[in-house]
Formats: structure tokens, C-alpha cells, sequence
């Protein structure tokens, strides 16, 4: 048995071709939906990232705020800056890059974000919606996975679970939404300190590894006919490319994907979805405008 490869590229877009064809019935009521995304400094991954957002954005007809500011920008500069965005009614998100140089807080600008805008889920507000059920942005990359289990068909209802990672970004949020009475999974949430993990992995029906380092998980450590979803980008050495490198996940692909009955490919799994609900969550703000 070998599994079904699950294709982020077209489940994204899909999504966007949704979210393009709303954004075409908003303009109607005069309204254009608009994100703003800050970049500060010029990391390369950073840069790349960003530049697959704007292009998103433009080929969702939205409106593209995004501003690149110089590594020297000061956090008061930043923080006021953010101040002007919440406070503009055409601007419906609102994103910073992150990592952010080091003399800038994350914490303090992630706090500084409006609620509202909040397009990537990470304000305190929307942690504590997404805890307790109530409506609020949900986190990108979790959201985008739920999105690619669903078109899949891979059932979670009274299923085991095992996500490994527990960041803020990926792994807590994975957790809670699949404990969500809407996916109904028994959830187990595994890190670094957890003991015999291949024990637990071997009892989930579906597993996410999102650790940022490769070959986290291996064949002996799911059980037969697992779904593997595989959050992870990695770059690892390889001479016969071109860049001196290709891109792995955090599971060995090649040998999982001969056990699970479903596995996102790395790249072209999860990461295209990432993409594809940041601008769905713009949408859905500028949607929340129209009928407040």
C-alpha cells in the first residue's frame, strides 16, 4: 500500500479561487478588501514569504498595503505605524513578518495588532476565541490543514490524534481545533519532553509532526493506514540541485508514505494552504466590515 498523496497546491487553490470570486461581489458594494503586510529588515525567507502573500493578494483582486522597512527601524516606529493601520477603515488585516530583528518585541507588536485585523490569529483575543469556540481568526496554517483533512475525506470524528509540536503558531492551536466538537478527535499533544513517542504515534489515526527538524517521524512510528500530515520545511544539503539544497519535511517521506493510507508532500502540502487562508481571514475582516 502506498498513500494518497494529498495536493495542497490545488486544495489552495481552490480556496482562492472562492475567496477571489467574493472579493468580485464585494468590490459590487463598493467595498475592496485590504491587507497590509510589514516586512522589516531583508531575511531572505522572510522576503520570500512575503512575496508569496502579495502575489496572492493580487490575484485575489485585493487591495496590497504591504510596506518594507529598513532592519534599523525602531520598535516605536513600528508600534506606531501599526497604530495607523488599525486606525485606517480601509485596511480590513494586518500582518507583520516575523522573525523581527532582535531590538523589537514580537510580543509587544503581536499585541499591538487590533483584534480585529488580525488576519493571522495570534493576538491574545483570538488565542482565547479559538480556546473557548467563539468566533475569531484562526491560525493560518492549523486552519489550512483542517481545510486539507476535510477535502481529503480523512474522518476525525472519535479518532486519535497525535500532533508533535507544541508552538504557538502551529502545534497548540493544531491541537485545539481538532478537539473542537466540529472534528470531535481525541487529541494528544507531544514535545520534546515526552517520553517513548513512538508508543503514542503508534496508536493515532492521524498524526501531525510540526518540530522543524527532519526525519522527526519514521515509518515504525505510525501504525498501518495513518493519515500523516507533515507541517515541516526543511532545507538539507543536496549537490545535484541547482541551489545546493532541496526542501524535507519533518517525516521520511519516502518510507511513511509506503505505511499511511494519506501524506501531505513537502513542498506542495501545507505550506500553499498557509497562503491561501491568510487571505481567506482577509476576506472574512472586510466581510465582518460590511455587516457591522
Amino acid at each position: 500500500m502506498s498513500a494518497i498523496i494529498i495536493d495542497g497546491k490545488a486544495v489552495a487553490a481552490e480556496v482562492k479561487a472562492d475567496v477571489a470570486a467574493k472579493v468580485a461581489a464585494l468590490k459590487e458594494k463598493g467595498v475592496v478588501p485590504c491587507l497590509a503586510v510589514i516586512l522589516v529588515g531583508n531575511n531572505p525567507a522572510s522576503v520570500s514569504y512575503v512575496t508569496g502573500k502579495r502575489k496572492a493578494l493580487a490575484e485575489a483582486g485585493m487591495a496590497d498595503r504591504s510596506l518594507e522597512l529598513p532592519e534599523s527601524t525602531t520598535e516605536k516606529e513600528l508600534l506606531e505605524l501599526i497604530e495607523k493601520l488599525n486606525a485606517d477603515p480601509t485596511v480590513h488585516g494586518i500582518l507583520v513578518q516575523l522573525p523581527l530583528p532582535k531590538h523589537i518585541s514580537e510580543e509587544k507588536v503581536t499585541f499591538a495588532i487590533a483584534p480585529e485585523k488580525d488576519v493571522d490569529g495570534f493576538h491574545p483575543v483570538n488565542v482565547g476565541n479559538l480556546v473557548t469556540g467563539r468566533k475569531g481568526f484562526l491560525p493560518c496554517t492549523p486552519n489550512g490543514i483542517t481545510v486539507l483533512l476535510k477535502k481529503a475525506g480523512i474522518e476525525t470524528d472519535g479518532k486519535r490524534a497525535v500532533v508533535i509540536g507544541r508552538s504557538n503558531i502551529v502545534g497548540k492551536p493544531m491541537a485545539l481545533l481538532l478537539s473542537r466538537r466540529e472534528f470531535n478527535a481525541t487529541v494528544t499533544l507531544c514535545h520534546t519532553g515526552t517520553k517513548n513517542l513512538a508508543e503514542i504515534t503508534r496508536q493515532a489515526d492521524i498524526v501531525v509532526v510540526c518540530t522543524g527538524h527532519p526525519n522527526t517521524l519514521t515509518a515504525d512510528m505510525i501504525k498501518e493506514g495513518a493519515a500523516v500530515i507533515d507541517v515541516g520545511v526543511n532545507r538539507i544539503p543536496d549537490a545535484s540541485k541547482k541551489s545546493g539544497f532541496r526542501l524535507v519535511g519533518d517525516c521520511d517521506f519516502e518510507s511513511v508514505k509506503e505505511k499511511a493510507s494519506f501524506i501531505t508532500p513537502v513542498p506542495g502540502g501545507v505550506g500553499p494552504m498557509t497562503i491561501a487562508m491568510l487571505i481567506y481571514n482577509t476576506l472574512e475582516s472586510a466581510e465582518r466590515k460590511v455587516e457591522s
